[in-house]
């Protein structure tokens, strides 16, 4: 929070700051462990997908106590992770039907009925999975009323370039925007 607030000082602009979750806490997974190759448990609307949505709010809420808001929150860092290797990282796994079914039933209310003006953004991973993560979470009006915009991983640009996804998306949905949320060299 200090960094923060000394970055917001230095800056000619206000930030606009996205905050994105790795893990739920280990009780909510259904493998028990905030690592690996866990999904939340349950299904959305259940206890466990409202409790992790309002995690969501509890986080910008004491943020905000601190004045720092945030322009955006992601669903979920590399969903589809966990769904197709071993990691031992922090890890929640969803597909794209989970993901809008969650963003639907639980994340997308909570942020509406918040009093934070925070966008949601979807996906957060490999643009690979584009177009069609967003098909399935967009095609959805309700859940195409909650999110703001798709988040992308640059990785494998060099082997499947990004212009076929991204534009055969943008042309889909041109009123979410697509942002780079994630990008590292070696």
């Amino acid at each position: 929070i200090p960094i923060l607030h000394r970055a917001s000082a230095m800056a000619k602009w206000p930030l606009s700051l996205y905050a994105s979750p790795w893990t739920a806490p280990a009780w909510m997974k259904s493998n028990e462990d905030v690592r690996g190759k866990g999904m939340l448990k349950g299904q959305a609307g259940d206890k466990y997908h409202k409790t992790w949505a309002n995690y969501f709010i509890k986080f910008l809420d004491e943020y905000a106590k601190h004045n720092v808001t945030f322009w955006a929150v992601t669903a979920q860092n590399e969903p589809s992770t966990a769904l197709l290797a071993h990691p031992q990282f922090p890890t929640v796994a969803f597909t794209a039907a989970q993901q809008r079914d969650f963003v639907v039933r639980d994340l997308g209310p909570a942020l509406a009925r918040s009093s934070h003006s925070t966008r949601l953004i979807i996906m957060d991973d490999l643009h690979v999975y584009l177009p069609a993560w967003a098909k399935v979470v967009l095609s959805n009006a309700t859940a195409a009323r909650y999110v703001a915009g798709i988040g992308v991983h640059w990785y494998l640009d060099s082997i499947v370039p990004s212009s076929c996804s991204l534009e055969a998306t943008h042309k889909l949905f041109p009123d979410h925007f697509l942002l780079y949320t994630e990008a590292c060299s070696g």
